[in-house]
């Protein structure tokens, strides 16, 4: 695809610019019913956002953040999480918030609303078998049976999903899983169609059009995506690094190990020879006793060589 106007959704200041605003709250509203499915009567009306940060006593760790945090009219919860970079307790992470945001919530635990968690990741998460967009909730593992209807996570893992063109696109879902992974490369034709069958997106898509962005925001863009390229470059020196620590250990470890097994071997082949030895000195001994006995009873030396097996010179030697 050619390039285009478009900035990159993924980055938290875009993500949070195009959710987490009153100013596009209506976007945030569409996206959350389009991706948990509610339709009629169950539709979200209106949100109202709430502070996003899920541990006060660490508020300036990042960790402790969440991008998107708001209720409907009725006090459900729904967190929105854009995941750029591979955390691989990132859905521990995600069990941690959603508890955080349903313990938050004041008066009688019994009237407690539910929990929505909408996490975009730009890595995968679970095994190949679980489609791009996955739905979790507790479940009896007998039956089956929802009856802990609280929680619920939804998780989009942007690498499973592979139409990377719009006329591909079947669903008003795909549309925004196509926002999120190819925002970038996306040309004037391709919005053209989009727009046409999914509005709401074309105004996400506004959103990042860089050509309306205020030029100190469009440096705070660009300085956030040198900041994760350079947290990528550091990742990958440290993977590079633990890679080549760990073909060194490997090799090492090859040579001490080929060093033992020199020395067993070695040891196991002295005592093999040192006992073929032995036995062998034993047996002469042997047959030397029975040669000085026989001489001792007048035994001819060549009786002597034929039962012992010694040469006439070693007998001729005892006899001396």
């Amino acid at each position: 695809m050619a390039l285009s106007k478009f900035l990159d959704p993924k980055l938290d200041l875009t993500f949070k610019k195009i959710f987490g605003t009153e100013k596009n709250k209506n976007i945030l509203i569409h996206f959350l019913n389009d991706i948990l499915g509610f339709t009629g009567v169950n539709t979200i009306q209106d949100v109202e956002f709430l502070s996003t940060i899920m541990n006060p006593e660490i508020a300036s760790d990042k960790q402790s953040i969440v991008d998107v945090l708001c209720k409907d009219s009725h006090g459900n919860r729904y967190i929105a999480e854009m995941q750029l970079a591979k955390d691989k307790s990132f859905e521990k992470r995600a069990q941690l918030y959603a508890a955080k945001a349903y313990s938050r919530q004041s008066g009688n635990y019994i009237d407690f609303k539910k929990v929505f968690f909408i996490a975009i990741s730009n890595s995968i998460l679970f095994p190949t078998e679980v489609e791009y967009i996955s739905t979790h909730n507790i479940r009896d593992i007998k039956t089956n049976g929802h009856y802990l209807k609280d929680f619920q996570f939804v998780f989009i893992e942007l690498p499973k999903f592979t139409k990377n063109k719009v006329e591909q696109l079947e669903s008003t879902v795909e549309r925004w899983c196509f926002f999120f992974r190819y925002a970038e490369d996306t040309t004037d034709e391709d919005l053209k169609d989009i727009a046409e069958k999914s509005p709401i997106i074309k105004l996400a898509y506004d959103e990042l059009d860089k050509f309306s962005w205020e030029e100190e925001d469009l440096a705070a863009y660009e300085e956030r995506v040198l900041s994760v390229q350079k947290e990528e470059a550091i990742w990958e020196q440290r993977l590079d690094d633990a890679r080549d620590e760990g073909k060194q250990e490997g090799r090492q470890e090859g040579i001490q190990i080929g060093h033992e097994k020199g020395r067993a071997e070695g040891k196991e082949e002295g005592i093999q020879i040192g006992a073929e030895r032995g036995r062998e000195e034993g047996e002469k001994q042997a047959k030397i006793a029975v040669a000085k006995n026989s001489l001792k009873a007048g035994v001819s030396i060549d009786v002597i060589a034929q039962i012992t097996g010694l040469s006439l010179d070693e007998i001729q030697k005892l006899r001396n």
